[in-house]
């Protein structure tokens, strides 16, 4: 079940985005900081209790554009569709605040997130040499928000509560 994160959620965050990203990992600092922002808006993702993935988009109210600044799935949990529904949760909530494009960046190893962004209309825009520890670069992707299906149409929003 996708719902609206808190402060409380801190903690299971931090544990699945350190399982996530062992070298590029946020502080604890930073993620409370995104996640008490009023510019962002972040979710995570329950089974039983706990949490097995979370999402989060920056958008200022009425800007153009605006950049999806985190995505982590349980590595149990993926191949369901979940990172698909917060994706298009993440993209709705920018499309809501008034966004008409979104970034985001990728790591260039991670040929399940990029397949992920290319099937939901994310194109190529940039690299950023050596971006991530270990040498890897960042891929600069966007796409547009204007006739994009919402996560609430059909049958998209099974598992989400309070979007």
């Amino acid at each position: 079940m996708i719902r609206a994160a808190t402060l409380l959620d801190l903690d299971g965050i931090m544990a699945l985005e350190n399982a996530s990203f062992p070298d590029d990992a946020w502080s604890a600092e930073s993620m409370a900081s995104e996640l008490g922002s009023e510019h962002g808006r972040y979710f995570v993702d329950e089974e039983d209790g706990r949490i097995v993935g979370y999402g989060g988009v920056r958008a200022l109210v009425g800007a153009p554009d605006s950049d999806i600044q985190t995505i982590a799935l349980d590595p149990a949990f993926r191949g369901q569709g979940r990172g698909r529904r917060m994706l298009r949760l993440l993209l709705d909530q920018a499309r809501e605040r008034g966004a008409r494009e979104t970034f985001l960046e990728v790591r260039d190893d991670n040929e399940a997130a990029q397949r992920l962004y290319l099937s939901e209309g994310f194109i190529e825009i940039g690299r950023r040499p050596r971006y991530y520890k270990g040498g890897i670069d960042a891929i600069i992707m966007k796409t547009g928000l204007a006739g994009r299906p919402s996560a609430s149409s059909g049958t998209q929003t099974e598992g989400i509560a309070d979007a």
